[in-house]
């Protein structure tokens, strides 16, 4: 039979504290293991959560788990709501904390979304406006969630909604802060994909990064994936940081709710009480009463009014987000890219905006359509055709090629666009979301705009064109619909000419 103490194998059949006998497990995350257990003196089914053996733990961090699952036990019990799961009881077996929590009939989002795909909008919407409802409660008693994500929101099969997984919870609680605050100096805790700006930048969060968290997690619900995922962290926080929400394509009457909670200042979002009258109301069928936020911040830098040329603007975006990666760098990082919950969190892969518009060439080879989504006098510094030097509108100098925009204009040779990473990666950038294809030619999925890692480059023989770019040099990289091994036209890529390889990227 399995003790408590074999966190790594199977639980099956180990009788914990005495009371709680375990029938099988039903997940596994960063910090525990949860299992499904009978309750041996009421007769009761309850879930349990085990913290894990980590052998290469050091003390430090084998007490700060610990210290984290009872915080997870105490936050939850903090907040008195239908919405929040339900904590029973803590024990200790063999040294280790166990949380003894309610067992919900139902599956998590992340696994509906998974296994369903993505949801009507309407009913994403009335799901959003329950958990909001459990926000609410928790933010007025002073917890925030922090981690809120599809893989942490369990449906149970009545309809309720419930709020789960406080593992990285805080609490209010005035004399003992440093005891009840999971965030030390320099490190974020949390899943990536669903985190806010503001804790991104490693700025105290509030109930508005809860909110954002929601906003992401309706987005994935309803447009199929995450909409700021990218292919490293590093791009992954620059898109959360600088870029704009990408516009929903199936979130019809949700998509201006949408966009308030997740707008980029956390003082313009709505309160989880506006933002649930909001969903309540796209769920209901009638107009949400949606405030028109101002333009945030990332937006105007972004404007091409400002006087800068494109480069120089993508130029301070990297920047804000360069500070991100150092906040991260600085402490420790304590985050998942995917799931650190024992839940799936990662929407089915779906095709997500900003995909290029496509038609078909005369070969046969994918043609997206010219000058979509270009914003006025924005060129990618990338393959260019001679012939047409503009930059901006302006004519080039004299010798009739384009300069893109930011070109190298110091001593020397210019930098190579891509650069060395590790594990064989070599960090390129692309200029716009493309469409990524098997070898065979096949279309698979998107790859987003912006800082993004390839392995190696080909000429396959099949041409893509972009406006005036044109190809047949083609980057392997995994796209961020989930396909890894595929290719994406060298098209997309900054630097390099036409039909040619992009430099710093090795040929495969």
């Amino acid at each position: 039979m399995a003790t408590a103490g074999e966190t790594g194998g199977d639980l099956t059949g180990a009788l914990l504290g005495g009371r709680y006998r375990v029938t099988g497990e039903i997940g596994r995350g960063g910090m525990g293991v949860v299992c499904r257990a009978r309750d041996e003196v009421l007769g009761r089914e309850v879930a349990v959560k085990v913290l894990r053996t980590h052998t290469d733990a050091t003390a430090p961090e084998s007490a700060d788990l610990r210290v984290r699952m009872q915080r997870e036990a105490r936050a939850a019990a903090r907040v008195r709501h239908s919405g929040v799961i339900t904590v029973h009881d803590v024990i200790e077996q063999d040294g280790r904390p166990v949380i003894v929590m309610e067992l919900v009939d139902g599956p998590s989002l992340a696994d509906v979304l998974a296994e369903r795909g993505p949801m009507d909008p309407r009913e994403a919407a009335d799901t959003g406006a329950k958990v909001l409802d459990a926000l609410d409660a928790a933010h007025q008693a002073g917890v925030l969630h922090r981690d809120v994500k599809p893989g942490n929101v369990l449906l149970e099969r009545g309809g309720r909604v419930v709020l789960t997984d406080f593992g990285i919870a805080s609490m209010e609680a005035p004399g003992d802060d440093a005891a009840t605050t999971l965030t030390r100096g320099g490190e974020l805790v949390g899943s990536l994909d669903y985190m806010a700006p503001e804790r991104a930048q490693g700025q105290q969060p509030g109930p508005a990064s809860d909110i954002w968290s929601l906003g992401m997690t309706l987005y994935a619900a309803v447009e199929g994936a995450s909409p700021f995922r990218r292919s490293s962290v590093y791009s992954t926080l620059n898109a959360i940081v600088t870029e704009e929400l990408p516009e929903p394509r199936r979130a019809g009457a949700l998509t201006p709710v949408l966009r308030a909670l997740m707008h980029k200042d956390p003082a313009a979002r709505p309160s989880a009480a506006e933002a649930r009258e909001m969903l309540q109301a796209v769920a209901a069928g009638t107009e949400p009463a949606v405030a028109q936020p101002e333009e945030p911040v990332t937006q105007r830098l972004a404007s091409p009014d400002n006087g800068q040329p494109p480069q120089r603007r993508r130029g301070r975006a990297l920047l804000a987000a360069a500070a991100a990666v150092a906040v991260l760098a600085a402490g420790g990082v304590a985050y998942a890219l995917t799931s650190g919950g024992g839940g799936n969190d990662t929407a089915a892969s779906q095709p997500t905006a900003n995909e290029p518009s496509s038609g078909t060439t005369a070969d046969g080879s994918t043609r997206p359509e010219q000058n979509a989504h270009r914003g006025r006098g924005e060129q990618p510094s990338g393959p260019h055709k001679p012939g047409h030097g503009k930059r901006d509108g302006h004519p080039a100098g004299g010798t009739g090629s384009a300069t893109p925009p930011g070109s190298y204009k110091g001593d020397g040779p210019p930098p190579a666009p891509c650069r060395s990473a590790d594990a064989g990666k070599y960090d390129c950038t692309t200029w716009r979301s493309a469409a990524s294809y098997d070898q065979s030619g096949a279309r698979v999925g998107t790859l987003h705009a912006g800082g993004n890692y390839f392995y190696c480059q080909a000429d396959l023989g099949r041409r893509e064109t972009s406006g005036r770019w044109t190809n047949t040099w083609w980057a392997r990289t995994d796209d961020d619909s989930g396909h890894t091994n595929v290719y994406v036209s060298d098209v997309y890529l900054k630097g390099g000419e036409n039909d040619k390889p992009v430099p710093g990227l090795p040929t495969c």
